[in-house]
Order: C-alpha cells, then sequence, then structure tokens
C-alpha cells in the first residue's frame, strides 16, 4: 500500500495528525502484505500467546472503532472489543490477511465520517471526557505502538524487516 511521509511544514494541528495515522496505518497494512493465513496468524511470542500479525490489525480496527467512530464521533456503532478477555485480538476460520485489511480499510473511512466537521478543541460526543485532540493523539500512539509490535512479528514470520 502506499504511504506519504507527512509533510514537514505542518501548519494544521488535525491534518498533521490525519496525515500521520494514514502513515501508520498504511504500514501497518504494510507488514501483511505477502504473509500466508498460517504467517500473519502465528503468535511466536511466549509472553504474549494471543498476539498475531492478523489479531494486531483486528485490534486496531477495534480501536479505530471506539476511539474515532463511537466516543469522538458519537457513532452508534458496536464495539468490537467488549468482553474479557478482549476479543479484538481473537481469529476465526474467516480471518486472512485479505478479510482483515479489508475491515481495517473500511474502518478509516467511518472513522474518518465520524469525525467530519469536529475540531481538536471539540468534546468526544459519547462521553465528553476527551476533546478530539486528546483521542486522536491516543489513536496515534497505540497505532505507532502496535506497528512496532507488527516490525517484529513480520521478522519472526518470513525474516522480512523494512520500514
Amino acid at each position: 500500500m502506499d504511504r506519504a511521509w507527512p509533510d514537514g511544514i505542518a501548519e494544521d494541528e488535525a491534518g498533521i495528525q490525519w496525515d500521520f495515522l494514514r502513515f501508520l496505518r498504511a504500514t501497518a497494512v504494510n507488514k501483511v502484505a505477502g504473509l500466508t493465513r498460517e504467517q500473519a496468524a502465528a503468535t511466536p511470542l511466549p509472553s504474549s500467546p494471543r498476539m498475531s500479525a492478523l489479531g494486531l490489525l483486528k485490534h486496531l480496527t477495534a480501536v479505530e472503532r471506539w476511539w474515532l467512530s463511537i466516543e469522538a464521533g458519537g457513532a452508534d456503532l458496536p464495539s468490537l472489543w467488549e468482553g474479557s478477555p478482549d476479543p479484538s485480538w481473537d481469529l476465526t476460520e474467516d480471518d486472512d490477511p485479505r478479510s482483515v485489511v479489508a475491515a481495517y480499510r473500511a474502518e478509516w473511512a467511518l472513522s474518518e465520517s465520524s469525525l467530519a466537521g469536529v475540531s481538536p478543541d471539540d468534546r468526544a460526543r459519547r462521553s465528553g471526557k476527551f476533546t478530539v485532540r486528546w483521542v486522536l493523539a491516543h489513536v496515534l500512539q497505540e497505532t505507532a505502538r502496535h506497528t512496532g509490535h507488527l516490525d517484529i512479528l513480520r521478522e519472526l514470520a518470513d525474516g522480512t524487516t523494512g520500514e
């Protein structure tokens, strides 16, 4: 997936946050490109027995759904992570790189449309406990952190390293 590094002379706060999020989303998706279902579903880390590349993408889908669409945007949608332990990491037999990436990409459009017309200073529409600025920063850090995990999982899957 093509990705573009955000402009270094950014003047629009919300715009630069969205640009970095789009960059990180594309990076995350690229980390599973070319993996088989078996490779992408592997859980090679003994300390994190539910962490797979596909599970990470499903979790990031749930993060966007909750924080951007539901919390900040006020969308009336079901949460994808209700339950204990958090079910967003779990895979079904139908989950493969293509289907999980498609669901993640569909969530991007939903997230962005849920926040159309809001400003960084606006309060989250669901609870009002957060500003949109805070929610975007939180989703950025969560996506960046998990994209780092995807780097490791990709290298363990097939030895590929990269940006």
